[in-house]
């Protein structure tokens, strides 16, 4: 079990929790840097989530509206043609 966690993770858990702190730490500061923050990634990530929510939402009522629209015109020949077909 012990060898397989260690090849999970590549090395020990131990030295894979130390090069994570300090992966971590060098990100966090290289991203201080630039002015980010936690709130401001997590705000980010939230409104891109909503704006695609509401955006795929809007696409499908335009879907929507196509395909009532193209209703309106298809299905009255359609039942016309039918109509026509069915007398002979």
């Amino acid at each position: 079990m012990p060898d397989t966690v260690n090849r999970f993770l590549g090395d020990t858990p131990g030295r894979t929790l130390v090069k994570l702190i300090v992966v971590c730490l060098l990100v966090g500061f290289v991203l201080a840097f630039f002015g980010y923050t936690p709130d401001n990634i997590i705000g980010s990530l939230r409104y891109h989530f909503y704006d695609l929510w509401y955006n795929g939402f809007a696409a499908l009522g335009k879907v929507g509206n196509y395909l009532l629209l193209g209703a309106i015109v298809v299905i009255p020949l359609f039942i016309i043609i039918r109509l026509m077909s069915f007398r002979r």
